[in-house]
Parts: structure tokens; C-alpha cells; sequence
């Protein structure tokens, strides 16, 4: 008489357990010499956290008073990533059209990956000092490097929202005689709308953060001045503009929270 097994187990990766032990096993060994190749210098650690702590102590009471700089580096942080989400919302669309593998002919849909996987590639800090010395320090290299980042983000959700749409659709459509800009209008638009609407929101309130850390490397926004603050020591200054940043990204996150709720 055959014998059934009475309760189920979720399949693993090893099915085998003594190859699951000697993975982990290999895998905590790698650990150990990974971490032992990177040449740790403890007592150069050991005479850091003295300096941690009188920093940390210089950071307070944080200084406001130059506040108008304050005011001037969130402004110019938020107008950067208000535009850079806006441009790459707008440049994503023929983009996501293109890497969409059941809407292109291969040519085009190889060339729009290869954008894709080329923009994303990089951090937004490499792409932030590419700019930099392309057109120097300022906010137009952020909005650049936010472009570039939002472009690449919202076009490859796009693409993959496409290629899982319901196909039924785009074949009844295409079964009328429509032409291309006919089938996006009709078919593609209505099932990929609402989703392209929340990863664009979403990649505003990305943006947001990340307005203030390209700044860092000299383009623009109030990383640009916290960095400045940090080399001449003023940590009083530094608190009161990480304090700032703070309450930018929990204000980002409010209005982010705030459209998708009113999208749904």
C-alpha cells in the first residue's frame, strides 16, 4: 500500500541537507576572509570614536541663525527634484515604450535596454560628479543626474508593465485595423496608467532624498551646503542642516503618501 505524505513542505534551494550545510559553511568561511582581507586598522578605530564624540558634542546647540541658507539650499532642493521627476516622467514614456519586448521590433527594443541597463549601471553620485565636471558645480548637475535616474527607473517599470499587461486587449485592438498610436491610446494606456502615475510619485519622493546627497560632490541643493559646513568644521551649522533634511524627507514622504492615497 502506497504512502502519502500527511504535511507539506515548501521546496529549498538544497533539497540535499548535507550540500546546505557545506554551502553555509563555505559561505561563512568567504566571511571570514573577506573580512579579514580588507585590512581593518583597529587602532586607527580605537582613535576615531574620541573624535566621534567631541564632533558629536560640537554639533550642539545646532546654529539657525544663518537660516536664510537654510531656506535657500531646501528651495533649491526641491525645485530640483519637482523638475528632474517632471523631465524624466515626460522622457520615460517613448523610452518604456521601446524596451517593451512585445510592442518593438527587436532592434529597437535591444537598443532600449541597453540605455536602460547602461543608466542604471551607475549610482546617482557618479553620474552626480560626471556632470559636475561637465557643467560645473550648481544645481543643473543635479537636475541632470536626476533626470538620468528617474528616466531610467520610471521607463523600466513601464517596460516591465507592458510586457505583463493583459495581452487580450492590445489583440482585440490590433484586430480592428488600429494603428500604433490607436493600440497605446486604447489598450496599452488604461492597464499601465495607474501604476506609471505611483512609480512616478514615487520617484519624486526619491528624488527628494536624493536632492540632498548629489549635493555632497557639488551639485547643488542643501547637501552642497552641508558639505561646505562639514570642511570648515562648523558641526553646530552641520546639525541644524541634517535636522533640516530630516524633516524635508518626512515632508516628502507626508505628500507622497498623501497623491498615491488620492490615486487609488
Amino acid at each position: 500500500m502506497t504512502s502519502y505524505p500527511t504535511s507539506w513542505k515548501p521546496p529549498t534551494l538544497f533539497p540535499n541537507e548535507t550540500l546546505r550545510y557545506i554551502t553555509m559553511i563555505l559561505g561563512l568561511a568567504y566571511i571570514v576572509w573577506s573580512m579579514s582581507s580588507l585590512d581593518f586598522d583597529w587602532h586607527r578605530i580605537s582613535q576615531g570614536l574620541p573624535r566621534a564624540g567631541n564632533m558629536i558634542s560640537r554639533m550642539f546647540p545646532p546654529d539657525i541663525s544663518r537660516w536664510e541658507l537654510l531656506v535657500k539650499g531646501v528651495k533649491e532642493s526641491i525645485e530640483m527634484a519637482f523638475a528632474s521627476s517632471f523631465i524624466g516622467m515626460v522622457l520615460a514614456i517613448p523610452l518604456g515604450l521601446c524596451a517593451a519586448v512585445n510592442l518593438v521590433p527587436k532592434p529597437v527594443y535591444y537598443i532600449a535596454r541597453s540605455i536602460l541597463i547602461l543608466t542604471r549601471t551607475f549610482h546617482e553620485v557618479i553620474w552626480a560628479i560626471f556632470f559636475v565636471k561637465i557643467v560645473g558645480f550648481g544645481p543643473l548637475a543635479g537636475v541632470l543626474t536626476l533626470i538620468v535616474a528617474s528616466v531610467s527607473f520610471i521607463a523600466k517599470m513601464i517596460a516591465e508593465d507592458i510586457e505583463n499587461m493583459n495581452p487580450g486587449q492590445a489583440e482585440a485592438v490590433r484586430a480592428t485595423g488600429a494603428s500604433f498610436p490607436k493600440l497605446l491610446i486604447y489598450a496599452v494606456a488604461p492597464q499601465i496608467l495607474p501604476r506609471y502615475l505611483g512609480v512616478s510619485i514615487y520617484r519624486l519622493d526619491a528624488n527628494i532624498r536624493h536632492s540632498t546627497v548629489v549635493g555632497i560632490v557639488g551639485a547643488g541643493g542643501i547637501g552642497m551646503t552641508l558639505s561646505a559646513t562639514f570642511k570648515r568644521y562648523d558641526y553646530d551649522f552641520s546639525l541644524s542642516i541634517l535636522l533640516t533634511i530630516i524633516a524635508l524627507v518626512f515632508m516628502g514622504e507626508i505628500f507622497s503618501n498623501w497623491v498615491r492615497g488620492r490615486l487609488r
